[in-house]
């Protein structure tokens, strides 16, 4: 590969810097050269010219939660996989969260993954430790360790921590160590053995329904220690009207508090179990593929959500990609697993926003790379951004292609997505990580 890459004519887009303009950029040796005038940059012999026009450049894309399922269920997904699909979706650094087997609740098992992905990743990856042990909920992590070890937050995604006491102690750490507490904010006793949202469809098709107060119920708790402990506190995969406004109010009263959203709970109704949000019959469908946590909600719902996004309620839009295999989905709703299959989907499905003039483009650059960044911190390096001198992680995306979902073409290994078949509008062209070509569509 040549040593230099000439990216012209493409309209740059970096909300970190307040650049929106059509122009060139360089890369070499791994990091943004320069960013100027189309046609003025300094020649470099050994560059390699790439013609962006009429796409958009931009910082590479950062998701702050996924699951890339090593080590222990390599069935479902690995780091190779995993971030090869990362790729394919623009995304070139992704923080892995910690469910995995063993969980990340140790030195060693954080060693692993930065070691394996420096040797198989496309793109970085940057762990997130467990807050207990073992994910149980009850006894705290060495912390101080995990921290050392490089992890860039705490969570027992999937698992609340129910505990009131341990939840304040692990906040209590976290401030002091500067590294965020990330909530998966679901009240279990109240949402137990619910399959979907509570609403009119889960009666209709006679499932047990998850309240939103099961969300709201944590989300509310844990403002409340945070505010009680003066911890960075970040809200995984915000889903209803009023975790939105909770963590609205929190923020008016200066609490240190960040949420993200997800491109499914943003785009899709609890309706699209029945397949109704696809334009199809409205037959009883029961799709597994539909099926996750927290649930689909309204339409209600999704205003919020997106009025969330737009007036800075809402920080950042994360994937939450949770593969599955095939038997995981293919079997009956009840028995499925939750989750979505999310990372070579989310530009195409977000970008339905901005098409139909509901959030704007820079809206979504920054919620996908500078507002991430922040959330992280600078122990990486600066990312989300063009600066010069900086890693040169750049996505380059045609906004008007147009492209059928094909879970066949997946780099993933996981297939479940309810998008399957959806006809979308704006594809990944170029993925460019630490100055390398990480992916290139054909």
């Amino acid at each position: 590969m040549a040593s230099a890459l000439l990216i012209s004519g493409g309209r740059i887009l970096d909300p970190g810097q307040g650049i929106d303009k059509v122009a060139d950029l360089l890369v070499s040796k791994g990091k943004i050269a320069w960013l100027g005038d189309k046609g003025t940059a300094t020649s470099h012999s050994d560059s390699k010219t790439i013609d962006a026009s009429g796409c958009i450049v931009c910082p590479g894309f950062i998701d702050l939660h996924c699951h890339l399922r090593e080590p222990g269920f390599e069935d479902k997904e690995t780091i190779a996989t995993g971030t090869k699909a990362a790729a394919r979706g623009g995304f070139t650094t992704v923080c892995c969260m910690p469910n995995t087997n063993p969980p990340l609740d140790s030195q060693a098992s954080i060693d692993y993954v930065k070691k394996a992905a420096e040797a198989v990743g496309s793109v970085q990856v940057l762990p997130i430790g467990c807050i207990t042990k073992g994910r149980q909920g009850k006894a705290l992590t060495d912390m101080n360790e995990l921290a050392e070890a490089g992890v860039v937050g705490f969570s027992d995604d999937g698992d609340p921590v129910a505990s009131s006491r341990i939840m304040s102690l692990a906040m209590d750490y976290g401030r002091n160590l500067g590294l965020p507490i990330i909530d998966h904010c679901e009240d279990k006793e109240l949402s137990d053995g619910g399959l979907m949202n509570d609403g009119w469809v889960s009666a209709r098709l006679g499932l047990k329904g998850m309240p939103g107060a099961a969300e709201e119920i944590i989300v509310s708790r844990d403002i409340s220690l945070a505010e009680m402990t003066g911890a960075r506190l970040h809200i995984a995969h915000v889903s209803t009207a009023g975790s939105v406004e909770l963590i609205r109010r929190a923020k008016q009263r200066g609490i240190a508090l960040t949420a993200e959203v997800t491109p499914h709970h943003l785009t899709l109704t609890e309706e699209r179990i029945m397949g109704i949000d696809l334009g199809k019959s409205e037959r009883m469908v029961y799709d597994t593929n539909a099926k996750v946590n927290p649930p689909l909600r309204t339409e209600e719902d999704i205003s919020s959500l997106i009025q969330g996004l737009q007036d800075g309620t809402i920080d950042a839009i994360a994937t939450d990609h949770a593969p599955h295999t095939l038997a995981d989905k293919i079997c009956e709703f009840g028995l499925a697993a939750f989750g979505i299959s999310g990372l070579e989907t989310a530009l195409a499905c977000l970008m339905s926003l901005v098409h139909k003039n509901r959030i704007t483009l820079e809206t979504l650059i920054s919620k996908l790379t500078i507002e991430p960044a922040r959330i992280i911190g600078s122990v990486y390096g600066e990312l989300g951004t063009l600066k010069t001198g900086g890693r040169a992680d750049v996505t380059i995306f045609d906004p008007q292609k147009e492209w059928t979902v094909d879970v066949r073409q997946f780099a993933s290994k996981g297939k479940n997505t309810p998008f399957n078949g959806c006809q979308f509008k704006s594809k990944v062209r170029l993925t460019i990580a630490a100055g390398q070509i990480v992916y290139k569509s054909e």
